[in-house]
């Protein structure tokens, strides 16, 4: 089961029951979630952090995480990124410490690949060269000038990173509840980012995380005395222009918390931080990336995703 994103709408910050919830979390086992453009994740992952402390930090604003369906490194395969747009960039919160990013803008074409090949038929992309260890992730789309989000789904769960990558492109671009499906007009305003999720903590305090710098993901016991999760990524609280207190209670309420949100409740949840590694390119950037390789088909006009780069 995958998880998807909530787009992140102004959303009331108050107390009282039911305001500002966006996606309801669910219950137990580990899933995948959302991504917003002011990505939100309301998810049903029960994925400890010590299960994937290996691997993982996610980039974009809140995405929801989902089930088992659960530093900008120099682009790989002798693409050149000199001249290209501002888009071809890692998110706020990618990286950390000076180290050497695993996020490229490769993994970003190798999403359009998926896409453009599905949409018009065309046999699947062979294997890409860059590395596919594994790490959670999340696949992002927006669209238009004003970068609307169109759809964002991901997994806490580590996936090696070829399957994940196909695996979620298509998912969060074909079966995001928010939207219909993508179709094949919307690909040239299309943007794709690729979010890695990194040093996930366990921490003793709810307020210890850092606006703009970690992605934090709660659990708590609702007023029924279920487990719910959410989570956001490190982007969404900067974005949204909140404090810790208002991402907390945010969460909550996109966890489906209905009751008053006390002090005394708040030091029940459990909090883990985390980072991202994110790395997001338009349309236009993806041609630039691939016209080298491009073979046009009769009567389309349309490039095709090129094979001979991967091995």
């Amino acid at each position: 089961m995958a998880a998807g994103c909530c787009g992140v709408k102004k959303q009331k910050l108050s107390g009282s029951p039911g305001s500002g919830g966006l996606c309801g979390a669910g219950s137990g086992g580990a899933g995948t979630g959302h991504c917003g453009s002011d990505l939100g994740i309301g998810s049903s992952s029960a994925v400890a952090a010590g299960s994937v402390n290996r691997v993982n930090g996610l980039g974009g604003p809140g995405c929801s995480v989902s089930g088992n369906s659960n530093g900008l490194s120099s682009t790989p395969g002798g693409y050149s990124t000199t001249g290209l747009s501002s888009n071809l960039s890692p998110g706020p919160g990618s990286g950390s410490g000076g180290r050497k990013m695993v996020v490229s803008a490769e993994m970003c074409c190798f999403c359009f690949d998926v896409l453009y090949c599905h949409l018009y038929g065309y046999q699947a992309p062979r294997t890409p060269r860059f590395t596919n260890d594994p790490y959670p992730l999340f696949v992002t789309w927006k669209i238009g000038r004003d970068k609307r989000l169109r759809g964002c789904i991901g997994t806490f769960s580590a996936m090696n990173l070829h399957s994940g990558l196909r695996e979620y492109t298509l998912t969060s671009a074909l079966k995001d509840s928010r939207f219909p499906p993508m179709t094949r007009e919307e690909l040239p305003r299309l943007f794709c980012s690729v979010s890695l999720l990194t040093n996930f903590e366990d921490v003793g305090d709810y307020l210890d995380w850092e606006v703009g710098v970690h992605g934090i993901r709660i659990e708590f016991f609702n007023e029924k005395g279920s487990k719910r999760t959410a989570t956001y990524l490190p982007e969404v609280a900067k974005e949204q222009g909140w404090d810790h207190i208002q991402t907390i209670d945010s969460l909550l309420r996109k966890g489906g918390y209905k009751a008053p949100i006390t002090n005394d409740f708040r030091k029940t949840i459990k909090l883990t931080r985390y980072r991202s590694e994110k790395v997001t390119i338009n349309y236009t950037d993806y041609i630039s990336l691939r016209q080298q390789h491009h073979h046009y088909q009769n009567g389309i006009g349309h490039p095709l995703p090129p094979y001979n780069h991967y091995s």
